[in-house]
């Protein structure tokens, strides 16, 4: 039952190795993990770090439990990741910001290849937030394998769950230590003797075996998430008031959520509602972080996008174990429902 079985370091070794990475150190949750990579890389108290505008709250609250603020940056119109031209103006203008954080966003990479370059010439660190990403891939390498640092989650929304937990992983024994040492405490040994500040972020061997029955239907959960994608991509092909999030090219998506777009607020309730009729959950996705109170002040570096998929984006059933007989209900249901056309400005 306790943090110190077997199947932690299992589990461990499992991430590790479908990531390429030489050392994971799992968490008792995603937000935990994140805290520690950015205590791993050298975040103090005051210190900035970039975070997309529209991501789950997790990422930013993470930031203000190592005591620094987070910067809010827009995301692309192409994948809804982190915008790198804006990453790179921010990161000229403040010389304050000490880390960037990518999300991988429902199931895809951010532009990896592109934020990495950006903060090797800034000379700060990259952490990557893929917590809904396990089994997706950039450019062919895994998603978790890029930055300074990545993270995971097994949350019991993931493709991958534990019913909780979190992953660290890194390439940096220093990192892998740092990160180790805090999450027990900050104890060096068995003596009730601590050198710094610690943290209660162990995940206990039972979350851990139950992380590692799922990894070993990782393919076929995610096999079964793309085919569930496909058929709704398909019943979208010639819609005008609903669109597909972005799946970008540079990215094999493992398709953990399927979210669509509408014109507006009033649709996306409305679509909800239709949903709720026949016995369908279903529900409104993220928001901006910044337009919100617990960061109100905050800098920001925006487009507007992140603004314009506030309130508009609906996550649809998409379970692994979805069966076709299930989304076909789902699918009817979506055709009971008509909203307003989508112009090419709220497209884009």
């Amino acid at each position: 039952m306790s943090s110190a079985g077997p199947e932690v370091l299992a589990l461990e070794q499992s991430l590790a190795q479908l990531t390429g990475r030489r050392f994971a150190v799992a968490t008792v949750n995603g937000t935990a993990a994140i805290h520690l990579a950015l205590l791993s890389v050298g975040i103090l108290p005051g210190d900035k770090v970039i975070v997309p505008d529209w991501t789950f709250a997790a990422t930013a609250n993470a930031v203000a439990h190592a005591g620094a603020i987070p910067v809010f940056v827009d995301v692309n119109p192409t994948d809804w990741a982190l915008s790198p031209d804006l990453v790179r103006q921010a990161l000229s203008d403040d010389a304050t910001i000490k880390a960037v954080i990518a999300v991988d966003p429902v199931g895809h990479a951010a532009d990896m290849d592109a934020l990495a370059a950006i903060c090797a010439t800034a000379g700060v660190p990259l952490i990557e937030d893929a917590a809904g990403a396990i089994g997706a891939s950039y450019k062919g390498r895994p998603c978790g394998s890029f930055g300074s640092v990545s993270t995971f989650s097994f949350n019991g929304n993931k493709t991958v769950t534990a019913g909780g937990g979190g992953m660290v992983l890194t390439d940096d024994e220093e990192v892998a230590r740092r990160v180790r040492h805090r999450s027990t405490q900050a104890r060096p040994g068995t003596d009730y003797i601590h050198d710094a500040v610690g943290y209660n972020y162990r995940m206990t061997n039972l979350n851990a075996a139950v992380g590692l029955a799922q990894m070993e239907r990782l393919s076929e959960m995610v096999a079964s998430k793309r085919a569930i994608a496909g058929r709704y991509d398909e019943a979208l092909r010639d819609r005008t008031d609903m669109a597909a999030m972005p799946r970008p090219d540079h990215s094999e998506s493992s398709c953990w959520l399927y979210n669509v777009r509408v014109a507006d607020e009033a649709g996306a309730h409305a679509l909800v509602s239709t949903l709720a009729q026949e016995g369908i959950e279903s529900r409104i996705f993220w928001r901006s972080l910044s337009a919100q109170a617990p960061w109100a002040g905050c800098r920001t570096y925006l487009s507007g996008l992140s603004h314009s998929l506030s309130g508009v984006v609906v996550s649809l059933p998409c379970s692994s174990s979805l069966t076709d007989e299930q989304q076909s209900r789902v699918l009817n249901a979506i055709a009971l429902w008509q909203g307003a056309p989508i112009t090419r400005e709220k497209a884009a």
